[in-house]
């Protein structure tokens, strides 16, 4: 049959208006001339989260990128099966984007997924592929255990230093598709979702918020383009979406070595968890139509603009630190960080400001040289609302960052952590609030 490329240009949303700079440099991408008043500098390199040199064709369908890459195994008991992390070894350039992968229904990370792994790092990803803690287990199940992988990574994982908890994204095989769309459901704060194949019996998307792509396989009769062209059309017209049908492919078209579908699935996790708009010229429009049968998207596929989250340090006023302000163990933002006492009621406390009220992502730098976990109090604006655990890093000069949500008021807040066993707190270098 021939080939059908059947691309919708998504008008300008809500929220597209404060990404005046993507919008320059994507058209620009595109070889657009036109004339935007951009608030500030708008070219690529200011973009913080950028990895790697200017992508081509070529690079894009390479089976290795830039970086090289090691890996490291999961064991099982951190809510979901055995794993694997895979990671680039460059330290240079900050921390990096991550993504969790999960199989399809009966399947093994080992004989499904583990392919993808090296070659993702290398483009400037780390990695962790899971093993379900029961291969029956469904979608649902499946999005359940990707957010503990992603949770385990960047707070309990050996490289979590390496990791930006602020960009996540998930990606899925057949009912593990399905959990990938679960995942990024329930946790809209993800950059990126990719459904490889997806089957989502327990959802549909229409209340989908994270930028999705969708790949089905042209011969595939377990779940059909048809299906999964459903899936798409299901998610709102406000929320960055891509389909691509695959010639000749059937189900099992991500079990074993896929350059087609490698060579969309990186432009689209480097746009929305990199916010890296150099590759928007492989998808809008479709650079390589190289084994695709069809394909629809909301072109230009805008990434939102990279914000740093507000830092607040706990060694500079208003922070409040029962203990010292020291800066004996290196490693640290700023000019120290708090040394609390060793006392049940020897707090950190912070003060932070909020433009509107809702829920917000926190994020907590510490380090604890000991082997034994120094659970906390949280106590937001004078009420106790989660009691986190600060576990062992390793050494006092190993800093890891815990990711918790909390609900702010507009103005004004206090943070305070009161730690709960005479052991007192960790090190706190500082916090971070961002929108989730």
């Amino acid at each position: 049959m021939a080939m059908q490329l059947n691309k919708t240009q998504a008008s300008p949303v809500a929220g597209h208006a404060s990404r005046v700079w993507t919008r320059a440099i994507a058209a620009a991408s595109l070889g657009i001339l036109t004339a935007i008043a951009v608030p500030g500098p708008a070219m690529a390199a200011d973009n913080p989260y950028q990895r790697g040199p200017d992508p081509t064709r070529d690079s894009v369908a390479a089976s290795r990128g830039t970086f090289a890459t090691a890996s490291t195994t999961v064991g099982s008991g951190n809510g979901f099966g055995a794993g694997f992390i895979y990671y680039p070894t460059d330290t240079s350039q900050g921390t990096f984007g991550a993504v969790a992968i999960v199989p399809g229904y009966t399947a093994t990370w080992a004989a499904e997924g583990a392919w993808m792994g090296h070659w993702l790092a290398s483009f400037g990803f780390v990695v962790i592929g899971i093993d379900t803690i029961n291969r029956n287990d469904w979608d649902t199940a499946r999005g359940t255990q990707l957010l503990a992988a992603l949770d385990y990574l960047t707070q309990r994982s050996t490289v979590r230093d390496r990791v930006d908890a602020s960009r996540l994204a998930v990606m899925g095989h057949s009912m593990g598709g399905g959990g990938a769309m679960y995942a990024a459901l329930q946790r809209p704060s993800l950059k990126a979702a990719v459904g490889l194949a997806p089957f989502s019996p327990s959802q549909n998307l229409n209340g989908m918020r994270v930028p999705t792509m969708l790949l089905a396989g042209q011969h595939d009769t377990t779940t059909t383009p048809a299906s999964i062209t459903s899936l798409y059309n299901g998610i709102p017209a406000a929320t960055e979406k891509a389909y691509l049908e695959l010639s000749g492919a059937g189900h099992g078209f991500p079990t074993s070595n896929n350059s087609v579908m490698m060579r969309k699935v990186i432009p689209w996790l480097k746009i929305f968890v990199d916010s890296d708009v150099r590759y928007t010229q492989f998808l809008c429009p479709l650079m390589d139509n190289t084994g695709i049968r069809s394909y629809q998207s909301t072109c230009p596929l805008l990434p939102g603009t990279p914000t740093p989250p507000n830092r607040y340090e706990a060694e500079t006023s208003p922070a409040v630190c029962t203990g010292t302000i020291a800066s004996n163990h290196t490693g640290y933002s700023g000019t120290g960080f708090c040394d609390g006492n060793n006392a049940t009621n020897a707090y950190a406390q912070f003060t932070v400001n909020a433009s509107a009220a809702g829920s917000m992502t926190l994020r907590v730098r510490f380090a604890n040289g000991t082997t034994t976990a120094r659970p906390a109090s949280l106590i937001v604006n004078g009420s106790t609302v989660q009691t986190p655990s600060f576990e062992g890093t390793g050494a006092w000069t190993t800093w890891a960052t815990k990711t918790l949500t909390v609900t702010l008021n507009a103005g004004n807040n206090t943070i305070r952590f009161n730690p709960t066993t005479a052991n007192g707190l960790p090190n706190l270098d500082y916090i971070e609030i961002a929108a989730p």
